[in-house]
């Protein structure tokens, strides 16, 4: 493995640990939201994502309530509950549709991690492993193409 991904490793290693050893993480980890979330990592990255996406219309939705609010102490407080439903109701169409994009942005996350990873697990697999391997027979060789060479064959006759 090249040097730059062992140091890669190592400072995601430090990283990690540090953010485990935090005695918040610790906690909201014991809870039984954080172990549903732990066994459902689907789940928790399409929370993750759904929360970072909706804290942009639900700011916008406050800022519109307050400045309606600001109108109804005018005197507007017929047009207040006519304006902040309406706002309501726009907002509530914003989520579901945010919901749905954290849904398929979290599963094109997670396909991505899969193929990364299964790629990665295959570039830097040890040749002491996969010589391991195939000298057991339950392994495939790197130097081995599936496909027969016919020139191959015409050379030995």
């Amino acid at each position: 493995m090249s040097k730059e991904m062992q140091e890669l490793q190592k400072q995601w290693r430090f990283m990690m640990k540090s953010i485990h050893s935090n005695s918040n993480v610790v906690a909201f980890m014991n809870s039984r939201i954080g172990q549903y979330l732990d066994d459902h990592p689907f789940v928790a990255l399409s929370l993750l994502v759904f929360i970072a996406v909706s804290a942009i219309p639900v700011a916008f939705f406050l800022m519109f309530v307050v400045t309606t609010a600001v109108m109804a102490c005018i005197g507007v407080i017929i047009m207040e509950g006519v304006v902040i439903s309406a706002g309501g109701i726009a907002l509530l169409c914003v989520l579901g549709g945010l919901g749905l994009l954290s849904l398929a942005v979290s599963g094109v996350m997670s396909i991505c991690y899969v193929a990364l990873t299964t790629l990665i697990n295959y570039w830097y697999t040890p040749k002491s492993q996969a010589m391991d391997q195939e000298a057991n027979g339950n392994g495939f060789s790197l130097n081995s193409s599936p496909i027969s060479d016919p020139s191959v064959n015409n050379k030995s006759k």
